[in-house]
């Protein structure tokens, strides 16, 4: 079953309507249908959203890389996304660990051109940094343009969207305090948790790191 059909289920086995569901989770009742019936894929902040309202783990619908051993290698991390088709989805880059007490989740996210978020508020704060092309990030109805190498750091409770007005893939290393991720049970221990990560062979890397990483002998 798809992600929109499991989450249809779950919210037909609460009995709660399309418009509750929206309500509660703060979207619109015509992005909750998109999500049920296969037109649009959330984000990962936007699924949490709606899974809370569902009284369910997000963990339960998907499953992202695990980061558990104190240091990871580039060829390890793999690219995910939550739907869609390729080269027209949003991927993921899990960077943060999970450990008892850590509250910080990092990914790099690769947005296609065009692409544009949902609004959304929720609990927390959140940072954006712009590693290639550019974004249009609008906070209570105020737009900025972003470009490579600018950031943004606000109160996740303001509403947010984020928009790649571009004809060019974006990406952002985005960190966060809410759980995007649904580990369920956290491993490892605060004072030996360490993860490094590799970017010479990731595509958001710069291409000069990629070619001196590639000529090391």
């Amino acid at each position: 079953m798809s992600l929109g059909e499991r989450l249809r289920d779950r919210r037909r086995e609460l009995k709660l309507t399309l418009q509750q569901v929206a309500d509660q989770a703060g979207f619109s009742v015509g992005f909750i249908s998109q999500i049920e019936r296969g037109i649009t894929v959330p984000s990962l902040t936007s699924l949490v959203s709606v899974c809370r309202v569902l009284k369910v783990d997000v963990g339960s619908f998907f499953k992202s890389p695990r980061v558990d051993a104190p240091v990871t290698r580039r060829e390890t991390r793999p690219v995910y996304a939550l739907g869609g088709t390729p080269g027209n989805s949003v991927t993921y880059e899990r960077l943060s660990a999970s450990f008892p007490g850590n509250i910080l989740r990092s990914t790099l996210i690769h947005e296609p051109p065009g692409f544009r978020s949902e609004p959304m508020s929720h609990e927390g704060e959140e940072i954006f940094f712009i590693v290639e092309g550019s974004l249009t990030l609008e906070v209570d109805g105020e737009r900025t343009i972003l470009e490579a190498g600018d950031s943004a750091h606000f109160p996740s409770s303001r509403t947010h969207v984020t928009w790649n007005h571009t004809t060019e893939p974006v990406t952002i290393f985005h960190t966060c305090t809410m759980d995007v991720f649904g580990d369920d049970v956290p491993s490892g221990e605060p004072e030996t948790s360490l993860v490094v990560k590799r970017a010479a062979t990731r595509r958001s890397a710069p291409k000069s790191l990629k070619i001196n990483q590639g000529n090391k002998k």
